[in-house]
């Protein structure tokens, strides 16, 4: 009853006129979209989201926030390549190794893991002990950790002669 008298008032035409101008905003088409250019989160922030993706097991959200992080941080390589060794993708870990070393020579840690995967492949052992013993050298702090994996390094290579 409302739209007789509307239309009554103001005339079938303008009526439509009103209706189809309305049209593209009721629809969606029209409707203003938000981009956001900026990352609102820092590459510290995106490191550590990407921590907790992986320790619930989400590895892919892990892996977008690694990613995320490394374009500013180089240790952001060093996680990806860890969440690709915790998901067996071990070439893909092997080539994120080598980023986190390439981008940051210092990072012992790159070093150490990159010589244990070479471990658990079997291969390049050779390289994986020089892997292991740089890793030494740079961060005598953690030197435990990588005598560990020297060793070990060091006796599959003593059990394959």
């Amino acid at each position: 009853m409302m739209e007789r008298i509307l239309i009554e008032k103001i005339g079938v035409s303008t009526f439509l006129l009103i209706c189809f101008s309305l049209l593209p905003l009721i629809s969606g088409c029209a409707l203003p979209r938000i981009i956001v250019l900026d990352d609102p989160l820092t590459p510290e922030e995106h490191l550590n989201l990407g921590v907790i993706y992986e320790e619930k097991g989400e590895f892919e959200n892990a892996i977008n926030e690694y990613r995320l992080a490394a374009k500013k941080l180089p240790i952001g390589y060093l996680y990806l390549g860890n969440v690709h060794f915790q998901k067996n993708e071990l070439n893909a870990a092997e080539r994120y190794y080598r980023k986190a070393i390439k981008r940051e020579p210092d990072n012992a840690d790159a070093y150490n893991n990159l010589a244990w995967l070479y471990y658990t492949k079997n291969e390049n052992l050779d390289e994986a002990e020089a892997l292991a013993r740089k890793a030494m050298e740079l961060n005598p702090l953690k030197i435990q950790i990588y005598r560990d994996t020297l060793e070990k390094i060091r006796e599959r290579k003593k059990a394959m002669r």
